[in-house]
C-alpha cells in the first residue's frame, strides 16, 4: 500500500518502590516477557516494544513527553503489574498526546492455589493495581481502549490487535494530503463539510486544485507508458475486444491508462493520500476517470465521488486499517432497493468507482455511456463483490462534532445484471433493511460510504475514541427508540464535552 505508515506501540508497565529492588527486577523481566510474546503474535500488525517500568512521577512524565515528541511511537500499552499509586500518573497522562489501551491482565495465568503466599501476593496484584490506574483515567477523563483477560488468550489479542489498526489508521490521518479536483457536487450537503475543523479535529488537510493542474500533467505522460499501462490491463483483466489493441475502441482505454499515470504521477508528486473529483467540473479532461480511479484506490489512495473529501479521507484510512487482512475495501454508494416481501436488499454501487479489491473475480473492462456528464464514455471495470459480512461507514460533519455512523450488512451473491455496467455489491442490513435504514437515516448518515470486509465495528470504535469523535452503530442489536434517545443524549454530551474535560 502507498505511504503504509508502521508505527511502533511502546509496552510500559507500573509499579513502585515499595517492594524493594528484587521484586522490582522481577516485575520488569515480567513485563519485557509480556511485550516479547505479544511481539511475536500474529494477531497483532505493529511491532510492540517493551519501553519502562515506571515507578515515579517524574518517570512517567518524562516517558509520555518523549512518546509525544517519538513520531516511530503510535501509542502506549499501559499495565500495572504490581500497584502503581496512581496520582504519579497525572501530570504525565496530562501531556501525553499519543493513544493508550490500558491492559488488564497478569503475568500468571492460573494461580497456583497450593503454595500462595504473602509474597506472591503482593508481586502479582494487576486486580488491584490496574484498578487504582482505571480510576484516575476516568478521573481525568481520558478516552482509552480496556482489554481484560490474559494476554496469552487469542481474543485478548485480537482485541489490541484491532486497537493496533485504528493507531496505524490515526497515524496515518495525521498530517495527511487529501486533493479535490473542483468543488464538490452543487447544491449537495452532506460531502460538504469544514475543512478547518477537520483538519484542527483529526489532523488532516483537504484542498483544492483547478482540473488544468490535473489537465496538464495528464497531457504530458509519454505514449509509450501509455502503450506499457494498457499492455499489463490485457494481463489483469477480461477486456472487452473492442478495447484490445487493434480494437475500434482501442484508444478510449489508452486514454483511461493516461487519466491513471497522470493521476498517479499528481497524487504521487503531491504527496496526496487521497483525491474527490466531480462530473461537474471536467474541464480539459475527455472522461470522468473512472478505471483509473479504481485502480488507484486497489493502491491504497481514499477516493470520494463529487467532491466528498471526508468520505476519501474515510475510505483510505479503512484501507490502511484492514491492510494484510484477507477482503477488501471500497468507496460505495447505497444506490437503489429491492423491497421485494421475501426479503429486502440494497444495490450499492456507484458511477464508475468502485474498488477491485471487493471484486469476487476477474473484473472485466467495459467502455458505456455515463450518462452525465458530457464528457466521452468512460472505461470502467465491472465485477461483481462477493458474499459475506461486511459493513458500511459514512463520516458525517454536523456542525459541532464529527460523527462515524456504522452499519453491519451481510453482503449475497449479485443476482445477474447483464444491463448495469458498473461493479456493484448487493447486501441485507442489520438488525433488518427498515431498521437500519430508518436508523441511518436518523443519524444523519450520507449515502457515500467506506465498504468493508476486513474492517470491524470495533475497530472503528477504537479509531473513533481515539479521533474523540461519535459513533453510531447499527447493528443486529438495534432498536428505533434506544437510538433515538442516545442521539438526543449524545447531543448533549458533545456539546459539554470540553466543559467535563476541565
Amino acid at each position: 500500500m502507498k505511504s503504509l505508515p508502521s508505527p511502533e506501540i511502546w509496552f510500559v508497565c507500573g509499579s513502585q518502590h515499595l517492594y524493594g529492588p528484587g521484586p522490582l527486577q522481577e516485575v520488569a523481566a515480567n513485563a519485557a516477557t509480556i511485550a516479547g510474546k505479544l511481539d511475536a503474535s500474529k494477531h497483532l500488525p505493529l511491532k510492540i516494544v517493551f519501553k519502562a517500568l515506571l515507578t515515579t512521577p517524574d518517570e512517567i512524565t518524562n516517558l509520555c513527553i518523549e512518546a509525544n515528541a517519538n513520531p516511530q511511537c503510535g501509542g502506549l500499552i499501559l499495565w500495572m503489574h504490581t500497584f502503581s499509586p496512581s496520582k504519579m500518573w497525572i501530570r504525565g497522562l496530562g501531556l501525553l498526546k499519543k493513544p493508550f489501551l490500558h491492559l488488564h491482565t497478569q503475568f500468571n495465568r492460573d494461580l497456583p492455589w497450593g503454595t500462595i503466599d504473602m509474597d506472591f501476593m503482593n508481586l502479582n496484584q494487576a486486580a488491584h493495581g490496574d484498578r487504582e490506574a482505571g480510576f484516575i483515567h476516568t478521573r481525568m477523563r481520558l478516552d482509552r481502549k480496556v482489554v481484560v483477560g490474559h494476554w496469552s488468550d487469542a481474543e485478548v489479542q485480537q482485541r489490541i490487535g484491532a486497537w493496533m489498526r485504528a493507531v496505524r489508521g490515526w497515524t496515518d490521518w495525521q498530517g495527511a494530503k487529501f486533493v479535490r479536483f473542483g468543488d464538490n457536487m452543487r447544491q449537495v450537503a452532506v460531502t460538504d463539510g469544514d475543512k478547518v475543523s477537520a483538519e484542527m479535529k483529526l489532523g488532516f488537510a483537504v484542498n483544492t486544485h483547478g482540473v488544468g493542474d490535473l489537465v496538464a500533467v495528464v497531457d504530458a505522460i509519454k505514449p509509450n507508458d501509455i502503450s506499457a499501462l494498457c499492455a499489463d490491463y490485457e494481463k489483469a483483466y477480461a477486456l472487452a475486444p473492442a478495447l484490445k489493441k487493434g480494437g475500434k475502441r482501442h484508444e478510449e482505454l489508452r486514454y483511461s491508462a493516461r487519466l491513471e499515470l497522470g493521476l498517479g504521477q499528481f497524487l504521487e508528486e503531491g504527496d496526496f493520500k487521497g483525491f474527490t473529483d466531480t462530473f461537474e467540473d471536467l474541464h480539459g479532461l475527455r472522461q470522468l476517470p473512472g478505471m483509473a480511479t479504481q485502480r488507484l484506490m486497489a493502491a491504497g489512495y481514499g477516493f470520494g465521488g463529487e467532491g466528498d473529501w471526508k468520505t476519501a479521507a474515510l475510505v483510505r484510512v479503512m484501507k490502511v486499517m484492514g491492510h494484510g487482512l484477507k477482503g477488501g475495501t471500497s468507496f460505495m454508494e447505497d444506490y437503489t432497493y429491492h423491497m421485494s416481501p421475501k426479503g429486502h436488499q440494497v444495490l450499492g454501487s456507484h458511477m464508475l468507482e468502485i474498488c477491485p479489491s471487493i471484486a469476487g473475480g476477474k473484473p472485466k473492462v467495459e467502455v458505456h455511456p455515463l450518462g452525465i456528464g458530457g464528457k466521452e464514455d468512460p472505461v470502467r471495470m465491472v465485477f461483481d463483490a462477493p458474499a459475506g459480512a461486511a459493513l458500511n461507514a459514512s463520516l458525517i460533519d454536523l456542525g459541532n462534532r464529527f460523527r462515524l455512523i456504522v452499519n453491519e450488512v451481510d453482503a449475497v451473491k449479485t443476482p445477474k445484471l447483464p444491463k448495469l455496467p458498473v461493479a456493484r455489491a448487493v447486501w441485507e442490513c442489520r438488525p433488518d433493511f427498515k431498521t437500519a435504514c430508518q436508523a441511518w437515516i436518523l443519524a444523519g448518515g450520507a449515502h457515500h460510504t467506506g465498504y468493508s470486509y476486513t474492517v470491524t465495528s470495533e475497530m472503528l470504535e477504537d479509531f473513533a475514541t481515539i479521533a474523540g469523535i461519535e459513533t453510531v452503530h447499527i447493528d443486529a442489536d438495534t432498536r428505533i427508540g434506544s437510538l433515538k434517545q442516545d442521539l438526543r443524549n449524545n447531543e448533549v454530551y458533545y456539546h459539554l464535552n470540553q466543559g467535563f474535560r476541565a
